[in-house]
């Protein structure tokens, strides 16, 4: 038995010490990943919380078969689309240039900037496809899971969206 998995049953038991190494130990990855729909850091903190609020409170639920940091990552989604839900917040991806990370070099700056605006254009289902698989490295049965999509859908958005992505590269390319 690993560690996350004896703090996840220490959790279970009710040992707030073992959820605490849970949090230390998925607090920054998770925010970041809710900073990709958000170009607020407190709206993308509150997200992050609430989904750990909503951990705690649920632990009980969680069964193992996923990954932790899928069950995680899929109730900070669900707390992003409630929260969206009431307050029709229109979303945006936002440059990871936070205070979780370090200062990028301008050229990375300018390319984050370029994503972002192409990302905007892409409805949520794409850019959380794309953030999941690309940035956070999750595999497409990981994504059907939280997304409840299935695999191929999975596959297909993501193939789409980088051939959307690629076509806008080489007409930027194109235009210098």
């Amino acid at each position: 038995m690993n560690d996350e998995s004896r703090w996840i049953d220490q959790a279970k038991e009710g040992d707030h010490k073992a959820f605490k190494l849970l949090y230390g130990q998925y607090v920054t990855p998770l925010y970041r990943f809710m900073r990709q729909f958000s170009s607020d850091p407190d709206e993308a903190e509150e997200w992050t919380q609430r989904a750990f609020i909503k951990a705690f409170e649920h632990l009980h639920g969680f069964d193992g078969r996923a990954r932790f940091s899928s069950w995680l990552f899929k109730l900070a989604l669900n707390e992003m689309r409630m929260d969206r839900r009431r307050a029709t917040i229109v979303p945006f991806i936002s440059s990871t240039n936070d205070e979780y990370s370090s200062e990028p070099e301008p050229d990375l700056i300018e390319w984050r900037e370029t994503m972002r605006t192409w990302l905007e254009d892409l409805d949520e289902t794409k850019r959380t496809v794309f953030v999941l698989y690309e940035v956070e490295g999750y595999s497409h049965a990981e994504i059907a899971s939280l997304l409840e999509i299935g695999e191929s859908t999975s596959r297909t958005i993501l193939s789409r969206t980088k051939q959307y992505l690629k076509t806008r590269w080489q007409s930027e390319e194109a235009g210098r």
